[in-house]
């Protein structure tokens, strides 16, 4: 049998705080948040539960998050679990759980991350991606299927 790994994680949530560019030494930028990530399922009288998961992401990802999100802002993160461990201070062994962000998305339109304060989009022009329908593909319909090989 093949040996097979996967390492793959889509989250989707909100930021718990503005995200804060630091740099290593040798200038590498770097970024570490947290997300707000609600559980799917809840028992009926419970309350909705929250996971929090801590994100770390590096140079033009990390610079992209700082620009563009903010405290509260929806955001998709595709990326991989790291793991790691250390010895603290009073001999106890630690563990840590984070995720490293390989591609951070918007997930709010335009129009619902801008709010009474003026919104992410505002402060920063972020530039919509969409085609002008006069200059979208024209494709010819086919109103049978009479001929279809399946």
């Amino acid at each position: 049998m093949a040996n097979f790994n996967l390492n793959k994680v889509i989250l989707g949530g909100r930021l718990t705080a503005d995200p804060e560019l630091r740099q290593t030494q040798s200038g590498i930028p770097v970024v570490s948040f947290t997300i707000a990530v609600n559980r799917r399922y809840q028992s009926k009288d419970a309350p909705q539960q929250t996971d929090f998961i801590n994100i770390t992401a590096w140079r033009s990802t990390a610079e992209f998050v700082t620009r563009y999100f903010r405290k509260g802002s929806s955001i998709c993160v595709i990326g991989s679990i790291q793991t790691r461990s250390w010895v603290d201070q009073q001999g106890q062994k630690r563990y840590a759980t984070d995720v490293l962000a390989d591609e951070v998305l918007f997930v709010d339109s335009r129009q619902e991350s801008t709010g009474a304060a003026g919104g992410v989009s505002d402060a920063y022009n972020i530039p919509a991606f969409s085609t002008p329908a006069e200059s979208a593909p024209k494709f010819e319909e086919i109103k049978t299927d009479d001929d279809l090989p399946f």
